[in-house]
């Protein structure tokens, strides 16, 4: 009997390795997801041992005695819920800080748990904000937040709007923020959506990283020289900088500028990038450049 002796052929075993790399490739970041949760459900738990220790000392009248629990989550921010609750305290990044929860945890940060008599138990969380570039959405399109807000329904015949984060306008920024998902960037710092309600590739959005409304030792002045990241209405993405601006002294504008004219000039004298990745990278590397190193960040 004759024995045949073929095995694959070069296009079969190509195929084979085109699976295994698309398995793979699927696997890595369902697996990392998976990994961030089990550290946070780790976090979790030791907080929550923590918060019985605390409440426990409080009830034998001990009160100056905060516990710190060191994180082993590696990304800023939660990833596996939108609200967390402990001990029956509860926070959203929606609903913000309260008296009884501060902060955000991420990669080398800790949590202080103390208790008080008046205000009852305190959770202070830190974290390393540079770990939000491996949690951040760089898929995002900032525009699709502005367009599902409706807000642009109010300003469809207005040739300039500007819908800043800073301003205590009851009237369009809550229902921009309202939308603004878990792992976007406009979760951080201060932004400014521009231009005009007629035309959407003249439309802009202006963000940084620092908080240009801080008050005390992080505050910055009016005519400060600050790094932006930009998207424009055609989906662009430029790096640029702008000087902040007191708007009629209720809040600090991210843009001295209230013309479309001004716009263009920002983003003409910025750098272009392909992608929102290569513009968050590029940003990073101009705030922590020489040039801003006395912003306080």
């Amino acid at each position: 009997m004759k024995k045949s002796r073929e095995g694959f052929t070069l296009a079969e075993l190509l195929i084979v390795v085109a699976i295994i790399a698309v398995l793979v490739a699927v696997a890595i970041p369902v697996f990392g997801s998976q990994l961030e949760k089990s550290r946070e459900a780790a976090d979790l738990a030791n907080v929550r041992a923590a918060y019985a220790k605390v409440l426990t000392e409080a009830n034998m009248g001990i009160y100056n005695e905060p516990v710190t629990v060191k994180l082993k989550q590696k990304q800023y921010d939660w990833q596996s819920a939108d609200v967390i609750t402990i001990g029956g305290i509860s926070h959203s990044v929606k609903d913000g800080d309260t008296e009884n929860w501060i902060g955000i945890p991420g990669a080398n940060g800790e949590c202080q748990i103390s208790f008080e008599q008046k205000k009852g138990t305190k959770f202070v969380w830190s974290g390393d904000v540079s770990s939000t570039s491996n949690s951040y959405n760089m898929s995002e399109d900032f525009f699709n937040v502005l367009k599902d807000s409706g807000c642009l329904d109010l300003v469809k015949d207005n040739s300039n709007f500007e819908f800043d984060s800073g301003t205590d306008s009851k009237t369009y920024v809550p229902k921009i923020k309202d939308l603004i998902g878990v792992n976007s960037l406009l979760q951080t710092g201060t932004w400014a959506y521009l231009g005009s309600g007629i035309d959407e590739k003249k439309r802009y959005l202006f963000w940084t990283s620092l908080d240009i409304n801080a008050k005390g030792e992080k505050a910055i002045a009016a005519d400060t020289e600050i790094p932006i990241l930009i998207q424009t209405g055609d989906g662009k993405y430029y790096v640029s900088k702008s000087k902040v601006a007191s708007r009629n002294g209720k809040y600090m504008a991210i843009a001295d500028h209230l013309a479309p004219a001004g716009y263009l000039n920002i983003i003409n004298a910025g750098k272009k990038y392909d992608n929102l990745s290569a513009a968050y990278s590029a940003y990073q590397d101009a705030l922590n450049s020489d040039e801003y190193k006395n912003l306080p960040k």
